[in-house]
Protein backbone atom coordinates (compact mmCIF):
# COMPACT_ATOMS: atom_id res chain seq x y z
CA UNK A 1 0.00 0.00 0.00
CA UNK A 2 1.19 3.50 -0.78
CA UNK A 3 2.21 5.72 2.12
CA UNK A 4 -0.37 8.33 3.14
CA UNK A 5 2.05 11.08 2.11
CA UNK A 6 2.26 9.65 -1.46
CA UNK A 7 -1.47 9.27 -2.11
CA UNK A 8 -3.33 11.35 0.48
CA UNK A 9 -6.96 10.63 1.26
CA UNK A 10 -9.70 12.82 2.70
CA UNK A 11 -11.26 11.97 6.05
CA UNK A 12 -14.08 10.03 4.34
CA UNK A 13 -11.62 7.82 2.44
CA UNK A 14 -12.05 9.57 -0.91
CA UNK A 15 -9.13 10.94 -2.90
CA UNK A 16 -7.75 14.06 -1.24
CA UNK A 17 -8.29 16.58 -4.05
CA UNK A 18 -11.13 15.19 -6.16
CA UNK A 19 -13.21 13.72 -3.28
CA UNK A 20 -14.30 10.71 -5.38
CA UNK A 21 -14.17 6.95 -4.81
CA UNK A 22 -14.58 3.97 -7.13
CA UNK A 23 -18.31 3.96 -6.28
CA UNK A 24 -18.94 7.66 -6.90
CA UNK A 25 -16.85 7.85 -10.10
CA UNK A 26 -18.63 6.98 -13.36
CA UNK A 27 -16.84 5.48 -16.36
CA UNK A 28 -17.86 8.48 -18.49
CA UNK A 29 -15.89 11.48 -17.22
CA UNK A 30 -16.45 15.03 -18.45
CA UNK A 31 -13.65 17.47 -17.62
CA UNK A 32 -14.29 21.21 -17.59
CA UNK A 33 -12.01 23.98 -16.38
CA UNK A 34 -14.47 26.27 -14.63
CA UNK A 35 -16.03 24.95 -11.37
CA UNK A 36 -19.20 26.93 -12.13
CA UNK A 37 -19.60 25.11 -15.43
CA UNK A 38 -20.27 21.89 -13.51
CA UNK A 39 -23.55 23.46 -12.37
CA UNK A 40 -24.71 23.25 -15.99
CA UNK A 41 -24.87 19.46 -15.76
CA UNK A 42 -27.55 19.61 -13.06
CA UNK A 43 -30.05 20.73 -15.69
CA UNK A 44 -28.83 18.08 -18.17
CA UNK A 45 -28.58 14.96 -16.00
CA UNK A 46 -31.80 13.09 -15.20
CA UNK A 47 -30.65 12.74 -11.60
CA UNK A 48 -27.64 13.54 -9.38
CA UNK A 49 -26.28 10.93 -6.97
CA UNK A 50 -23.07 12.60 -5.75
CA UNK A 51 -21.68 16.12 -5.44
CA UNK A 52 -18.50 17.41 -3.83
CA UNK A 53 -16.52 20.66 -3.71
CA UNK A 54 -12.84 21.16 -2.94
CA UNK A 55 -11.04 24.34 -3.98
CA UNK A 56 -11.37 24.61 -7.79
CA UNK A 57 -12.52 20.99 -8.09
CA UNK A 58 -16.30 20.54 -8.25
CA UNK A 59 -17.46 16.97 -8.96
CA UNK A 60 -20.95 15.82 -9.90
CA UNK A 61 -22.05 12.26 -10.70
CA UNK A 62 -25.43 11.47 -12.23
CA UNK A 63 -27.20 9.75 -15.10
CA UNK A 64 -28.47 10.82 -18.50
CA UNK A 65 -30.80 8.53 -20.45
CA UNK A 66 -29.52 5.52 -18.55
CA UNK A 67 -25.81 6.34 -18.91
CA UNK A 68 -23.78 7.31 -15.85
CA UNK A 69 -21.49 10.38 -15.97
CA UNK A 70 -19.11 12.24 -13.68
CA UNK A 71 -18.56 15.91 -14.48
CA UNK A 72 -15.54 17.42 -12.74
CA UNK A 73 -13.76 20.76 -12.93
CA UNK A 74 -9.98 20.85 -13.10
CA UNK A 75 -9.11 24.52 -12.93
CA UNK A 76 -6.53 25.78 -15.41
CA UNK A 77 -3.24 24.24 -16.48
CA UNK A 78 -1.39 20.94 -16.77
CA UNK A 79 -0.32 21.05 -13.11
CA UNK A 80 -3.98 20.63 -12.12
CA UNK A 81 -4.43 17.89 -14.72
CA UNK A 82 -1.54 15.99 -13.08
CA UNK A 83 -3.59 15.91 -9.87
CA UNK A 84 -7.01 15.18 -11.36
CA UNK A 85 -5.93 12.47 -13.82
CA UNK A 86 -3.75 10.69 -11.24
CA UNK A 87 -6.54 10.68 -8.66
CA UNK A 88 -9.26 9.64 -11.12
CA UNK A 89 -7.22 6.57 -11.95
CA UNK A 90 -6.30 5.96 -8.31
CA UNK A 91 -9.97 6.07 -7.30
CA UNK A 92 -10.59 3.01 -9.48
CA UNK A 93 -7.82 1.08 -7.74
CA UNK A 94 -8.77 1.83 -4.11
CA UNK A 95 -11.24 -0.50 -2.38
CA UNK A 96 -11.80 0.35 1.30
CA UNK A 97 -8.21 1.48 1.58
CA UNK A 98 -6.79 -1.60 -0.20
CA UNK A 99 -5.03 -1.22 -3.54
CA UNK A 100 -6.32 -3.40 -6.40
CA UNK A 101 -4.03 -4.04 -9.36
CA UNK A 102 -6.78 -5.39 -11.65
CA UNK A 103 -9.94 -3.32 -11.93
CA UNK A 104 -11.64 -4.12 -15.24
CA UNK A 105 -12.66 -0.49 -15.81
CA UNK A 106 -11.57 1.93 -18.51
CA UNK A 107 -12.55 5.58 -18.27
CA UNK A 108 -13.91 7.50 -21.27
CA UNK A 109 -12.67 11.02 -20.60
CA UNK A 110 -13.83 14.02 -22.62
CA UNK A 111 -12.57 17.50 -21.89
CA UNK A 112 -15.09 20.17 -22.91
CA UNK A 113 -13.18 23.43 -22.88
CA UNK A 114 -12.43 26.76 -24.48
CA UNK A 115 -9.52 27.53 -26.72
CA UNK A 116 -7.95 30.02 -29.10
CA UNK A 117 -7.77 29.31 -32.83
CA UNK A 118 -4.44 29.59 -34.67
CA UNK A 119 -6.06 29.31 -38.10
CA UNK A 120 -7.84 32.36 -39.52
CA UNK A 121 -10.72 30.36 -41.03
CA UNK A 122 -11.59 28.64 -37.70
CA UNK A 123 -13.55 31.51 -36.23
CA UNK A 124 -14.96 32.24 -32.80
CA UNK A 125 -17.90 29.97 -32.02
CA UNK A 126 -16.41 27.03 -33.92
CA UNK A 127 -15.94 23.58 -32.39
CA UNK A 128 -12.52 21.92 -32.60
CA UNK A 129 -11.62 18.34 -31.66
CA UNK A 130 -8.05 17.38 -30.81
CA UNK A 131 -6.83 14.48 -32.94
CA UNK A 132 -3.56 14.74 -31.06
CA UNK A 133 -1.81 17.21 -28.79
CA UNK A 134 1.65 18.66 -28.65
CA UNK A 135 2.71 19.45 -25.10
CA UNK A 136 4.87 22.53 -24.67
CA UNK A 137 4.56 22.04 -20.90
CA UNK A 138 7.07 19.20 -20.47
CA UNK A 139 4.97 17.39 -17.84
CA UNK A 140 5.23 13.88 -19.31
CA UNK A 141 9.03 14.06 -19.15
CA UNK A 142 8.79 13.72 -15.34
CA UNK A 143 7.41 10.15 -15.57
CA UNK A 144 9.56 7.04 -16.12
CA UNK A 145 6.63 5.28 -17.79
CA UNK A 146 6.44 7.87 -20.56
CA UNK A 147 7.36 6.51 -23.97
CA UNK A 148 6.58 8.74 -26.91
CA UNK A 149 3.96 7.15 -29.18
CA UNK A 150 4.72 9.63 -31.98
CA UNK A 151 8.50 10.17 -32.09
CA UNK A 152 8.52 11.07 -35.81
CA UNK A 153 6.04 13.88 -35.25
CA UNK A 154 8.05 15.13 -32.29
CA UNK A 155 11.22 15.24 -34.36
CA UNK A 156 9.57 17.02 -37.26
CA UNK A 157 7.93 19.51 -34.89
CA UNK A 158 11.16 20.27 -33.03
CA UNK A 159 12.97 20.88 -36.31
CA UNK A 160 10.16 23.11 -37.56
CA UNK A 161 9.74 25.18 -34.39
CA UNK A 162 13.39 25.90 -33.47
CA UNK A 163 12.35 26.61 -29.89
CA UNK A 164 14.69 28.74 -27.76
CA UNK A 165 17.20 26.96 -25.53
CA UNK A 166 15.85 26.31 -22.05
CA UNK A 167 12.25 25.57 -23.08
CA UNK A 168 10.73 22.18 -22.23
CA UNK A 169 11.11 19.36 -24.75
CA UNK A 170 7.77 19.10 -26.63
CA UNK A 171 5.95 15.79 -26.73
CA UNK A 172 3.18 14.46 -28.99
CA UNK A 173 0.38 12.08 -28.04
CA UNK A 174 -2.86 11.12 -29.79
CA UNK A 175 -6.36 11.02 -28.38
CA UNK A 176 -8.92 8.24 -28.77
CA UNK A 177 -9.95 7.65 -32.38
CA UNK A 178 -13.06 5.84 -31.10
CA UNK A 179 -14.21 8.92 -29.17
CA UNK A 180 -13.19 11.18 -32.05
CA UNK A 181 -15.52 9.34 -34.40
CA UNK A 182 -18.32 9.03 -31.85
CA UNK A 183 -18.31 12.60 -30.51
CA UNK A 184 -16.59 14.88 -33.02
CA UNK A 185 -17.29 13.57 -36.51
CA UNK A 186 -18.74 16.92 -37.65
CA UNK A 187 -16.24 19.24 -35.91
CA UNK A 188 -12.98 20.81 -37.03
CA UNK A 189 -10.15 18.37 -36.27
CA UNK A 190 -6.45 19.03 -35.84
CA UNK A 191 -3.44 19.22 -33.57
CA UNK A 192 -3.93 21.06 -30.30
CA UNK A 193 -0.93 22.82 -28.78
CA UNK A 194 -0.90 22.85 -24.97
CA UNK A 195 1.00 25.73 -23.39
CA UNK A 196 2.27 26.00 -19.78
CA UNK A 197 0.74 29.48 -19.39
CA UNK A 198 -1.66 32.00 -20.89
CA UNK A 199 0.46 35.02 -21.73
CA UNK A 200 4.10 34.56 -22.79
CA UNK A 201 3.76 30.80 -23.49
CA UNK A 202 0.90 31.63 -25.88
CA UNK A 203 2.71 34.46 -27.61
CA UNK A 204 1.02 37.34 -25.76
CA UNK A 205 2.85 40.53 -24.79
CA UNK A 206 1.67 42.69 -21.89
CA UNK A 207 4.73 44.10 -20.10
CA UNK A 208 6.88 41.02 -20.58
CA UNK A 209 7.72 39.63 -24.00
CA UNK A 210 7.62 36.02 -25.26
CA UNK A 211 11.04 34.47 -25.82
CA UNK A 212 9.90 33.55 -29.34
CA UNK A 213 8.43 36.46 -31.30
CA UNK A 214 6.67 34.34 -33.95
CA UNK A 215 5.49 31.44 -31.75
CA UNK A 216 1.89 31.35 -32.99
CA UNK A 217 2.85 31.74 -36.64
CA UNK A 218 5.33 28.85 -36.37
CA UNK A 219 2.73 26.67 -34.63
CA UNK A 220 0.08 27.46 -37.23
CA UNK A 221 2.38 26.60 -40.13
CA UNK A 222 3.30 23.09 -38.90
CA UNK A 223 1.67 20.27 -40.90
CA UNK A 224 1.65 16.49 -40.62
CA UNK A 225 0.39 14.65 -43.68
CA UNK A 226 -0.02 11.05 -42.46
CA UNK A 227 -3.31 11.41 -40.61
CA UNK A 228 -4.35 7.76 -40.40
CA UNK A 229 -0.90 6.65 -39.31
CA UNK A 230 -1.56 8.29 -35.94
CA UNK A 231 -4.07 5.54 -35.13
CA UNK A 232 -2.91 2.61 -37.19
CA UNK A 233 -1.25 0.78 -34.29
CA UNK A 234 -3.29 2.15 -31.38
CA UNK A 235 -5.02 -0.02 -28.78
CA UNK A 236 -8.69 -0.68 -29.67
CA UNK A 237 -8.51 1.64 -32.68
CA UNK A 238 -7.99 -0.51 -35.77
CA UNK A 239 -11.52 -0.48 -37.20
CA UNK A 240 -12.13 3.26 -37.32
CA UNK A 241 -14.00 3.93 -40.54
CA UNK A 242 -13.46 7.65 -40.97
CA UNK A 243 -9.70 7.73 -40.38
CA UNK A 244 -8.56 5.46 -43.19
CA UNK A 245 -7.93 8.21 -45.70
CA UNK A 246 -4.73 10.24 -45.54
CA UNK A 247 -5.37 13.83 -44.56
CA UNK A 248 -3.13 16.67 -43.53
CA UNK A 249 -3.17 17.83 -39.92
CA UNK A 250 -2.38 21.38 -38.82
CA UNK A 251 -2.04 22.94 -35.39
CA UNK A 252 -5.56 24.30 -35.12
CA UNK A 253 -5.71 25.70 -31.60
CA UNK A 254 -3.84 26.58 -28.44
CA UNK A 255 -4.91 25.88 -24.83
CA UNK A 256 -3.53 24.65 -21.48
CA UNK A 257 -4.67 21.09 -20.62
CA UNK A 258 -5.02 18.58 -23.47
CA UNK A 259 -1.48 17.21 -23.78
CA UNK A 260 -1.51 16.19 -20.10
CA UNK A 261 -4.95 14.56 -20.39
CA UNK A 262 -3.83 12.58 -23.44
CA UNK A 263 -0.46 11.73 -21.91
CA UNK A 264 -1.89 10.31 -18.69
CA UNK A 265 -4.63 8.45 -20.58
CA UNK A 266 -1.96 6.90 -22.81
CA UNK A 267 0.13 5.75 -19.83
CA UNK A 268 -2.76 4.63 -17.62
CA UNK A 269 -4.87 2.91 -20.30
CA UNK A 270 -7.91 5.21 -20.54
CA UNK A 271 -9.60 6.78 -23.58
CA UNK A 272 -9.56 10.55 -23.91
CA UNK A 273 -10.73 13.30 -26.23
CA UNK A 274 -10.79 17.09 -26.07
CA UNK A 275 -13.41 19.19 -27.81
CA UNK A 276 -13.15 22.96 -27.49
CA UNK A 277 -15.29 25.93 -28.24
CA UNK A 278 -13.18 28.57 -29.97
CA UNK A 279 -13.51 31.86 -28.11
CA UNK A 280 -10.48 33.68 -29.57
CA UNK A 281 -9.11 33.88 -33.10
CA UNK A 282 -5.47 34.82 -32.71
CA UNK A 283 -4.72 35.73 -36.37
CA UNK A 284 -7.77 38.02 -36.49
CA UNK A 285 -7.39 39.28 -32.93
CA UNK A 286 -11.07 38.63 -32.12
CA UNK A 287 -12.58 37.35 -28.86
CA UNK A 288 -16.00 35.96 -27.94
CA UNK A 289 -16.91 37.49 -24.57
CA UNK A 290 -20.29 35.83 -24.03
CA UNK A 291 -20.00 32.14 -24.85
CA UNK A 292 -22.42 30.70 -22.26
CA UNK A 293 -25.06 29.51 -24.75
CA UNK A 294 -22.66 28.00 -27.33
CA UNK A 295 -20.91 26.19 -24.47
CA UNK A 296 -24.21 24.85 -23.16
CA UNK A 297 -25.00 23.55 -26.65
CA UNK A 298 -21.57 21.90 -26.93
CA UNK A 299 -21.96 20.23 -23.53
CA UNK A 300 -25.39 18.92 -24.57
CA UNK A 301 -24.00 17.56 -27.83
CA UNK A 302 -21.15 15.71 -26.09
CA UNK A 303 -23.40 14.17 -23.41
CA UNK A 304 -25.99 13.09 -25.99
CA UNK A 305 -23.41 11.43 -28.24
CA UNK A 306 -21.66 9.64 -25.38
CA UNK A 307 -24.98 8.36 -24.02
Amino acid sequence: MLKPSELPLAADGSLYHIHLTADTLADNVLLVGDPERVEMFKSIFDNVEHESHNREIHALTGTYHGSRFTAISTGMGCDNIDIVMTELDAALHLDNGAWKTKIGRTLRIVRIGTSGSLQEEIDCGSRVASVCAVGLDGLMNYYKEWRSPLPEMEGAFAEHMELPAGTARPYYVQGSATLLELVAYDMHQGITATAPGFYGPQGRTVRLHPAMDNLNEKLASFEWSDYYRLFRTCRKQREIRNLKEIRSLRVTNLEMETSAIYGFSHMLGHDALTVCLIIANRPKGTFLNDYHEPMRQLVGTVVERLA
